[in-house]
C-alpha cells in the first residue's frame, strides 16, 4: 500500500512555482548559449531562433492542442495545474532575461546545467500532478496506461526536434544541445516512478 499523501493546495502551489522556475532557468541557460532542448520547449526555442519571435509565446501556443487529451485522459485537476504551469513558465521565461544575464556561458556547462535544472523542475511538477504540457502529457498518459517510461516518450520526440535542428543550426550547437537533453531524460527516466511516489 502506498504511503503517498494528497498534497494540499498550498503544497501544490509551491510545487508549481518551484518547478516552473527551475525549468524557466534551464531555458534561460540554453538561450544564453544559443542551444535548444527537446519536447515542446525545444521546438519553441528552435522556432524563436529562426523567427525572432518570443519563446514564451510559442511555448504557450504550441501547448494549447494538448489540453484536450489532458482533460479527457488525465482529469480536470491535472489539466488546470498544467495550464497554470505552462502560463507561469511562459511568464518566467519572459522575465528572466531582465533579471539575469551571462557574461560568459560555456555551452557544455550550459547544456548539462540546463538538463539538471529542467529535470528537477519537471519532477517537482510531476509529483504535484502537473506537467509542462505537450509531450509531457502524452508521456505521463502512456506511462500510466502501459508502463512505458515518460522519459523515453520524450526522448523519441526529442529525436525529431534534433533532426529538424540539424537543418537549421550549426552541428556543434546541436551536439551540445543533445548532451543537455540526454541529461534531462536520464533524470526523468530514473526518478519518475509511480511505485515510489504517487502524487494526487
Amino acid at each position: 500500500m502506498s504511503d503517498a499523501k494528497i498534497h494540499t493546495p498550498l503544497e501544490d502551489a509551491q510545487g508549481l512555482l518551484v518547478g516552473t522556475a527551475l525549468v524557466a532557468l534551464s531555458v534561460h541557460l540554453l538561450h544564453g548559449a544559443s542551444l535548444i532542448t527537446g519536447q515542446i520547449a525545444g521546438l519553441s526555442l528552435l522556432l524563436s531562433y529562426v523567427s525572432g519571435w518570443s519563446f514564451g509565446a510559442f511555448f504557450f501556443a504550441l501547448n494549447l492542442p494538448f489540453y484536450w487529451l489532458a482533460l479527457r485522459r488525465l482529469g480536470g485537476a491535472f489539466t488546470l495545474k498544467t495550464f497554470c504551469a505552462v502560463g507561469l513558465m511562459s511568464l518566467f521565461t519572459e522575465l528572466l532575461p531582465h533579471l539575469i544575464t551571462f557574461e560568459r556561458l560555456d555551452p557544455a556547462a550550459a547544456a548539462v546545467l540546463a538538463g539538471v535544472t529542467a529535470g528537477a523542475g519537471l519532477l517537482a511538477l510531476f509529483r504535484h500532478g502537473a506537467s509542462l504540457g505537450g509531450v509531457g502529457i502524452v508521456g505521463l498518459y502512456l506511462q500510466d496506461k502501459t508502463g512505458f517510461k515518460a522519459g523515453w516518450t520524450q526522448l523519441i520526440f526529442d529525436a525529431c526536434v534534433f533532426i529538424l535542428a540539424l537543418f537549421l543550426l550549426p552541428i556543434a550547437t546541436v551536439l551540445y544541445s543533445l548532451l543537455g537533453a540526454v541529461v534531462l531524460n536520464i533524470i526523468i527516466a530514473t526518478n519518475h516512478r509511480r511505485d515510489r511516489y504517487i502524487a494526487r
